[in-house]
């Protein structure tokens, strides 16, 4: 015969709604979405006196838009590409269009 804990060990992986927390994370995750907003002239000028400065290796925190949430990144800038306006953040791309505010807050 068997034991209460053995026989609970058996239906401890059945999953009886199999997807509905992976559903519930991805309704979730769209129901938090946010529209781009813009950025005032001001904002932007301030932004571009930032973006001429930096160079590879300054860490910065950069407030941008990502997969449609707003979010606030810290890290190296480890590329910048002014060509096709964008920098890369430990590896991450971020466009400069995506960006809201960005500082430096070391220099090596």
């Amino acid at each position: 015969m068997m034991t209460r804990a053995e026989r609970a060990k058996i239906f401890a992986p059945f999953d009886a709604m199999k997807g509905l927390q992976e559903a519930l994370r991805d309704r979730e995750e769209r129901h938090l979405r946010v529209e781009r907003h813009e950025i005032s002239e001001e904002e932007i000028e301030r932004n571009s006196r930032v973006l001429a400065k930096l160079a590879r290796g300054m860490k910065v925190e950069i407030s941008c838009y990502c997969a449609f949430h707003d979010v606030v990144k810290l890290g190296r800038v480890t590329d910048i590409d002014v060509t096709f306006h964008k920098l890369k953040l430990d590896g991450e791309q971020i466009f400069f269009d995506d960006i809201y505010s960005i500082r430096i807050t070391d220099l090596y």
